[in-house]
């Protein structure tokens, strides 16, 4: 290499390799909204990426080649979609153009010199960081963000505000191929929400020691004048919050935790909590979105927007107002009287609290679980004992067979007939298909007027919630 990673002074003109990823995609689209010149590359251009970038107006190259980068930009962003082995890294490298990493982006251009609130942990990042993002903006605060998920609110992952506050959802996972660090270690917080610590990512984690480190790092780098919103229940909690250098203010449903929730409430369209900040009465709130880890999600945000000024009814009237993430606990469509929602579970802990947030919203008709597990981490056998018992609130259940399981190495593959067999041996209705039309089909067939049909996956699983809302529109006849 003949530089290091860093961003120059006086940048006007940038290029983004592997701009179609999600965050890629947002990052071209605001730093073209801030002024400057933007263009980008990838293997594979495509909707709906492709007409998001070009109603911007960037200029997005199929494929990578040496000759995207003849013009000169002033900075090349690396996705961390990226191997080192790409000809265009390898020409930014070896010609000595500024290079650096997504978040190292998002912090300088967006960042920047406002007060920043980083949400982290496994779970719930993206919605909490969404409710906070709204709750700023609800307030009349005019945020900037950078979140992994669509907020519905704004029908978007990214904003450029022009107020005093940034919202950056934080991970754990690795920045780049020339930077193994997680991307969260890059952003300078003000505030920040701890979610708590699970195994994930084990395609490059070993163990959920070197993921408590990630978090540990970050923390002890913290001063005083920043505060650490933090979940107080977490196993390791005590060690990771030992001896931090800033204001740690715990959350959940603990006597001892500072920010505690209680007194639940839920109905259809309507979960509710109080508040208590140090046994003192904050508020009672509501939202649309179900289940106990949102209200830990709610009561995080909360407590972040409260260190930020914003006061109690601030908070309440934009819960009320908030209106979810795409693809969390999001109604695809009711089709005959069977609701259908997509969600973007895959963990363990994810798939069960998911299921049980929709049965205490839909108390009535039956619950049919669809599963695909389709992480790096879901593929393998490493939560095999595990997902049986994230099931236990579904009556039917249909789980499909990792498409993508070539990719992991024979001896740690997820068995999904496994799964189906041990749900079996539980006593639950589960079955195991390999062919997301099979699942299609049976559901189609067995669903009935009041059922949910809750479909679980990072990914698009093939389309499968329109397929379904299709067939259920023209049920198989009688006899055929």
């Amino acid at each position: 290499m003949k530089n290091s990673p860093g961003i120059p002074p006086g940048v006007g003109t940038v290029h983004l390799i592997a701009v179609c990823g999600t965050g890629m995609g947002a990052l071209a689209a605001a730093l073209k909204e801030m002024g400057y010149g933007v263009t980008g590359s990838d293997a594979n251009v495509y909707p709906p990426m492709s007409t998001f970038l070009a109603d911007r107006g960037i200029v997005v190259n199929q494929g990578f080649d040496t000759s995207h980068l003849a013009y000169g930009p002033d900075l090349v962003i690396v996705g961390n979609a990226v191997k080192k082995d790409n000809p265009e890294a390898i020409y930014a490298l070896e010609a000595g153009l500024p290079y650096c990493s997504m978040p190292q982006a998002v912090n300088h251009f967006l960042a920047g010199d406002r007060q920043t609130l980083v949400v982290c942990g496994t779970h719930g990042k993206t919605t909490t960081a969404s409710m906070a993002a709204w709750l700023l903006a609800s307030a009349g605060c005019d945020p900037s963000f950078m979140i992994g998920g669509i907020v519905s609110n704004f029908s978007s992952n990214y904003r450029v505000g022009n107020g005093p506050y940034m919202v950056i959802e934080g991970d754990e996972y690795d920045t780049a191929f020339f930077d193994k660090g997680a991307k969260l270690l890059h952003y300078r917080p003000d505030v920040v929400i701890w979610t708590g610590a699970e195994f994930d990512h084990a395609d490059i984690f070993d163990d959920i020691e070197q993921i408590r480190s990630v978090f540990r790092a970050y923390f002890l780098q913290m001063r005083p004048d920043q505060t650490l919103v933090a979940y107080g229940a977490d196993a390791a909690a005590d060690l990771l919050l030992a001896g931090l250098g800033c204001r740690v203010q715990t959350y959940g449903t603990r006597e001892e935790d500072h920010w505690r929730i209680a007194a639940e409430s839920s109905t259809p369209g309507k979960n509710g909590f109080s508040l208590f900040c140090r046994e003192k009465w904050f508020g009672w709130f509501e939202m649309a979105p179900a289940g106990a880890h949102n209200r830990l999600n709610a009561g995080a945000s909360a407590a972040a927007a409260a260190s930020l000024g914003l006061s109690a009814g601030q908070i309440s009237e934009g819960l009320q107002s908030f209106a979810g993430v795409r693809r969390r606990q999001e109604i695809r469509g009711v089709v005959g009287g069977v609701t259908v929602i997509d969600d973007f579970a895959h963990h363990p802990t994810a798939v069960r609290e998911t299921i049980a947030a929709i049965r205490s919203a839909y108390p009535q008709g039956r619950l049919i679980g669809v599963f695909e597990p389709r992480t790096n981490t879901s593929m393998r056998n490493v939560f095999q004992q595990i997902y049986p018992d994230c099931f236990d609130n579904a009556d039917l259940i249909c789980i499909r067979t990792a498409s993508l399981l070539h990719k992991v190495p024979e001896g740690q593959r997820f068995s999904s007939s496994l799964l189906a067999a041990d749900l079996q041996k539980k006593g639950k209705d589960a079955h195991c298909f390999d062919d997301t039309g099979k699942i299609v089909d049976f559901v189609a067939d067995a669903a009935a007027a009041g059922d949910v049909v809750l479909v679980m996956s990072n990914g698009g699983f093939d389309n499968i919630h329109e397929r379904l809302l299709e067939a259920l529109k023209h049920p198989p006849e009688p006899g055929l």
